[in-house]
């Protein structure tokens, strides 16, 4: 079974590493590829020094967003023929010890992609300041209010999708190139019959760097979800 995991970061250089060695230390033989949109060259000299293996490593010349750090990495997933794609944040928010209990969700349950849920009964969120809680809450219960599909978390970005569903993701134009590029590609998914699962996460704030989100991305995300509502698929 060949496995990736995409990890888009900016300015992450006091999580990164410890992230990928965490990864690599409870799953050897999965694959990474981080794309680096930041504004330095500090992570890009941190991961030089470890010389990890199984990483492929891309630095951008500017911040061009998740969606469309995640595409990149979808695009190279198909190419290499990964059997399964992981997605998750690069500020050590999601737990690498769960990827084991979401790539066996995904296998055992024949889904098309499983979401690391932050809203299921067993899920926890920890640390997170109020105001990134009331947005996360209310950018999910407008997505709800305008899909009504029976999923607790459409923007969570620890994910993992089979190569089946990549491969329809990328007949798709990319429209948001933002965080809120995670719930088009589970609107696509659920509007084309793919199967869609949910694992319950521990989701813990950062505890190092800060976050890259900014009002006007929350506004322009809460703005996102109403035009996919709209798009025909």
């Amino acid at each position: 079974m060949k496995v990736l995991i995409i990890i888009p970061a900016y300015n992450e250089d006091e999580n990164i590493i410890k992230l990928i060695k965490i990864i690599q230390n409870e799953n050897a033989n999965i694959n990474i590829i981080l794309i680096d949109d930041s504004n330095n060259f500090i992570t890009k000299r941190n991961i030089e020094n470890y010389k990890f293996s199984n990483l492929k490593y891309i630095k951008r010349n500017m911040k061009m967003g998740r969606g469309s750090a995640i595409r990149y990495g979808f695009e190279y997933a198909n190419k290499h023929s990964f059997d399964y794609t992981i997605e998750m944040d690069s500020d050590c928010s999601h737990d690498p010890n769960e990827i084991k209990f979401l790539l066996q969700k995904i296998t055992n349950k024949n889904y098309d992609l499983v979401i690391g849920s932050r809203y299921l009964k067993k899920s926890k969120i920890i640390g997170w300041p109020i105001k990134r809680k009331v947005f996360s809450k209310l950018a999910n219960l407008l997505a709800q209010f305008l899909f009504g599909f029976d999923i607790s978390d459409y923007t969570n970005g620890f994910r993992v999708y089979n190569s089946r569903s990549i491969t329809e993701l990328l007949k798709y134009k990319i429209k948001n190139n933002g965080f809120i590029y995670l719930t088009e590609t589970l609107i696509i998914l659920k509007k084309k019959k793919y199967r869609i699962g949910e694992y319950p996460t521990i989701f813990i704030n950062r505890k190092f760097g800060s976050s890259s989100l900014r009002l006007k991305e929350i506004i322009n995300s809460l703005l996102g979800i109403f035009k996919i509502k709209f798009r025909k698929i």
